[in-house]
């Protein structure tokens, strides 16, 4: 008897470890660099502490932020600026939630949703309240074997 609960205590422990290592693998799909929707930039998506934020790394009009609403941050660089904050994934969902959106171009912040689509590229969608009162855009996920077949992360 004393066996039998032994072996399924560990069978079940590694039910769980196996669930959060798929989970996990799941959530990372999203980690990567994206074209913004313009195309004119471009943003990495990547994991700290559990949750996934993205920021800006190149784009073809670097500036500062301006419209900050806060004047101590308007003279900070929007390149390498994050944007996109604490994001946690939700496994039922297949989607990222609980995050927020900040547009330099607006000094504005927004809750955003985010998922990937069946085509690799990443749908953001910033709301006010409401994910039905709000506006998806797509950054289209870089393929640099695309560009250089010898590329290697």
């Amino acid at each position: 008897m004393y066996l039998r609960f032994v072996v399924f205590t560990l069978f079940f422990v590694a039910e769980v470890q196996l669930a959060d290592c798929q989970t996990k693998n799941l959530a990372d799909r999203v980690i990567g660099t994206y074209w913004s929707p313009d195309k004119d930039g471009r943003i990495v998506v990547y994991e700290k502490d559990g949750k996934y934020f993205g920021k800006s790394i190149w784009g073809t009009k670097p500036g500062k932020d301006v419209k900050n609403p806060n004047p101590a941050l308007r003279q900070r660089e929007v390149i390498g600026m994050e944007f996109l904050t604490n994001f946690e994934f939700n496994p039922n969902q297949n989607e990222y939630q609980q995050g927020k959106i900040y547009d330099p171009r607006s000094g504005k912040t927004y809750d955003c949703k985010m998922w990937l689509g069946k085509d690799g590229n990443l749908r953001v969608r910033g709301y006010l309240g409401f994910s039905l009162l709000g506006m998806t855009v797509v950054f289209e996920r870089i393929d640099f074997k695309k560009y250089d077949p010898d590329y290697k992360p």
